[in-house]
């Protein structure tokens, strides 16, 4: 098992969306040197802790282990950002940022 890639893959995603390790840690009922370990690929995690992960960072656990996405039901929004011109992806990237930060305020 690739801990580093699976690491880098949360790192990225927790950046993504905004959160601070400390958030994060909290978020997971865990301690900010644990999700670091983590994030470096130090450590493991249990299974529970890889399902709190997948849910908040609204990924896979596929791509969060194996860094693969199941394209094949992948829902029509990537099929649409796939026909996006390449310059302009960036400005949807942050539209659906907003939006899921906003949605995940709703929740709280």
């Amino acid at each position: 098992m690739d801990l580093i890639g699976i690491g880098q893959r949360i790192r990225k995603q927790r950046e993504f969306i905004g959160y601070t390790r400390e958030q994060f840690a909290e978020l997971l009922d865990v301690t900010p040197k644990f999700c670091s370990d983590i994030e470096l690929g130090v450590k493991g995690m249990s299974l529970s802790t890889l399902c709190k992960i997948s849910e908040l960072l609204k990924l896979s656990t596929d791509y969060l282990l194996f860094g693969r996405e199941n394209r094949l039901d992948a829902p029509p929004i990537f099929h649409m950002l796939q026909t996006c011109p390449p310059e302009k992806q960036v400005y949807a990237e942050t539209i659906l940022k907003n939006f899921l930060l906003a949605l995940d305020g709703d929740n709280r």
